[in-house]
């Protein structure tokens, strides 16, 4: 609520409220752009999904649409789309379910008769790949489809940084409304490195929530690839073993609330962990 609607200014973004500060130096015009990455859901629409939202889908649905019976029947990408009239099932309109809505309950949703759940005409899944339709595909993991797509150049690349960034075990076409925010927060992480954006100014806020070792040090690999473009990132972050991996630390507290706030320690993770009466260092020290 400071330092970025502070740096935004500066670049000439439209801020609303800027937080009290006294001054703001530094190689900002070195930076194109300012990225805030948070663990809002990454859409409203319970249609998004992993593939549309980094826009894979669309080779997807071409590659489809390349098939022989595709070709034959005059199918073109758009009548592998949940969103368009051409393919999708006239009864659910795309959505694999339809809403009951209650008048003093909570929306309750049931599987579509007529699709089965599967969001398509039936011509439109006589259509397949590698003897898999497009509901099939999109039923798969990602690390499924990592497999399955090996040899699709176009498609490849993004379900590999998918994977990169920790999201092997999602489904293609699982809805963004149930990802949770972490996972929401490294899909768009995953869309920043398929985009190789450089020269900006990430900055994360609490990525490793909800998060397995193993995963935390896939989102590690993946933040390096963002550095390593020519990014830089700036982490909000309690977790170890994110901070014993910073190339600078600013460590504020000494607590929280109205006792925190303060600089306590600026610099490399080396030199925190010599500190004395510093919980940070304290934690640190046993991972270094």
């Amino acid at each position: 609520q400071v330092f970025l609607p502070a740096l935004r200014a500066r670049m000439n973004q439209t801020v609303e409220d800027i937080g009290k500060y006294d001054s703001i130096t530094g190689g900002i015009k070195l930076l194109e752009a300012v990225e805030y990455v948070d663990q809002n859901p990454i859409g409203r629409s319970a249609r998004s999904n992993p593939v549309t939202y980094t826009k894979v889908y669309d080779h997807i649905r071409d590659l489809f649409a390349d098939q022989s019976l595709a070709k034959h029947r005059g199918y073109s990408g758009s009548h592998f789309s949940f969103n368009v009239d051409k393919g999708r099932c006239d009864t659910c309109e795309g959505d694999g379910n339809i809403k009951i809505e209650m008048q003093f309950m909570a929306d309750v949703y049931l599987t579509c008769e007529s699709c089965e759940g599967k969001r398509f005409k039936k011509e439109i899944l006589e259509v397949t790949y590698k003897e898999k339709s497009i509901a099939d595909v999109l039923d798969m993991t990602i690390d499924e489809a990592l497999e399955f797509f090996a040899d699709e150049k176009k498609i490849l690349p993004t379900l590999r940084i998918l994977h990169q960034v920790g999201l092997g075990y999602v489904g293609l076409g699982q809805s963004a409304s149930t990802l949770s925010g972490g996972e929401a927060q490294r899909l768009k992480l995953a869309n920043f490195l398929k985009e190789k954006a450089t020269k900006t100014l990430f900055i994360f806020d609490e990525p490793t929530t909800g998060l397995h070792f193993h995963d935390i040090k896939k989102l590690l690999v993946a933040i390096d690839a963002l550095v390593n473009q020519g990014n830089s990132v700036i982490i909000i972050e309690h977790n170890l073993e994110v901070i014993k991996c910073a190339d600078w630390i600013i460590d504020l507290g000494p607590d929280s609330g109205n006792n925190g706030g303060k600089v306590c320690f600026e610099g490399t993770p080396e030199a925190m962990k010599g500190l004395k009466d510093n919980f940070t260092a304290d934690f640190l020290r046993h991972k270094i």
